[in-house]
Formats: structure tokens, C-alpha cells, sequence
């Protein structure tokens, strides 16, 4: 996808890349998922684009919520009906409710925080949605869905120096910490 601004919008960034995966499933809502590059320096993975009533609408990445057992204090997500460790029943009505009364039962991990930037993170991956339908209904048999394994990589502009002082900074936190807990272990004695 190319660097664009909206006209209407006004952001103070521009989604550079989308790249979207489609499922297999045309029966289920959710259509693809994604990934967007902020100013060709930040991104953001795992948004969903789900099958809404008024066409698609994306879901930002989020994790479930949980909580822990009265009993044993073990974590367990909110759906859950019984403690994962030790099996204590759980109470069905303990998840916060959202303004509507339904249960909140995830979390979002990034998400926008104006709805210029909302809008801006929704035209460009609907766009870059209904360009991969378009791409996937011509190929055929022959598709290929796109791969997002490139972005575990570091990037070949990476600044080796950068990353060494940062491990070094690391290092020196991590032996100043140890110090300290010496020091407050002799001093205790």
C-alpha cells in the first residue's frame, strides 16, 4: 500500500504497509487477519477484520482477561466455569460488564486513541482487505495468502550500536540489582 493521508482525517502518522491474510472459512464472520505499519517504523499485528452487519469493521489485537481462584489464587480466564489447578467452581457472573451490560471478556492491546486515527486505521485496512479479495478471487487455486514471518526478523537497517548499548545497559541494571540485593542481604544479617 502507498503513503497516504486522508483528506478528511487528520493524523500525525500514516499507515505505510497492511498486509492482510484471509481465513479459509467464507461461512465465518471473521474475514482476515492483518498487520499495519505505522511511518514505516512501528508494527501492529493481529487486528481482525470481521464481518459486520454495515460491511467489514476491524478489531484491534486483544488479549481474554482473566482472573484468579478465591481458593488457590491460579489464574483463569473470565469464561472459565471451574479453577484450571485445583477445580473450585467458579462464579459465572465475575467478569466487569461494559456500558451495554455485556460481559467484558478481552482486553485490547493497541488500539486507537481518536477516532481521526481510528478512521485512518480503518480505511486503510479495508482498503487493503478488499484489494486482497480482488487479488486471491483472480488467482484462484493458485493463491497464496501473505506471510508475516519476515517482521520477526531485525530489520538489515537496524543499528547494531543501538542494539549493543541497550544489551550493555541491560547488563548494567541487571548487576547493579544483584549488587543491591547483596548489600540488603548483609545488611539483614
Amino acid at each position: 500500500m502507498s503513503e497516504e493521508r486522508s483528506e478528511g482525517a487528520r493524523t500525525d502518522f500514516v499507515v505505510t504497509e497492511v498486509r492482510v491474510k484471509l481465513t479459509d472459512d467464507p461461512r465465518n464472520k471473521l474475514k482476515a487477519y492483518c498487520s499495519i505499519t505505522i511511518d514505516q517504523a512501528f508494527v501492529v499485528r493481529d487486528l481482525k477484520i470481521i464481518e459486520g452487519h454495515r460491511g467489514p469493521f476491524v478489531a484491534m489485537p486483544s488479549r481474554k482477561l482473566a482472573d484468579h481462584c478465591p481458593r488457590c489464587h491460579h489464574k483463569n480466564h473470565l469464561r472459565a466455569s471451574f479453577c484450571n489447578n485445583c477445580g473450585t467452581r467458579l462464579d459465572p457472573d465475575r467478569a466487569p460488564k461494559d456500558g451495554r451490560g455485556r460481559a467484558r471478556l478481552h482486553a485490547d492491546l493497541a488500539h486507537p486513541i481518536n477516532s481521526a486515527t481510528r478512521i485512518e486505521v480503518h480505511k486503510a485496512v479495508v482498503r487493503a482487505y478488499a484489494e486482497e479479495v480482488e487479488a486471491a478471487r483472480a488467482a484462484g487455486e493458485s493463491y497464496r495468502p501473505k506471510t508475516f514471518d519476515d517482521f520477526d526478523q531485525l530489520s538489515e537497517v537496524a543499528d547494531d550500536e543501538y542494539v549493543e548499548e541497550l544489551e550493555r545497559r541491560q547488563e548494567e541494571r541487571a548487576r547493579h540489582k544483584d549488587a543491591g540485593e547483596r548489600e540488603m542481604g548483609a545488611g539483614s544479617a
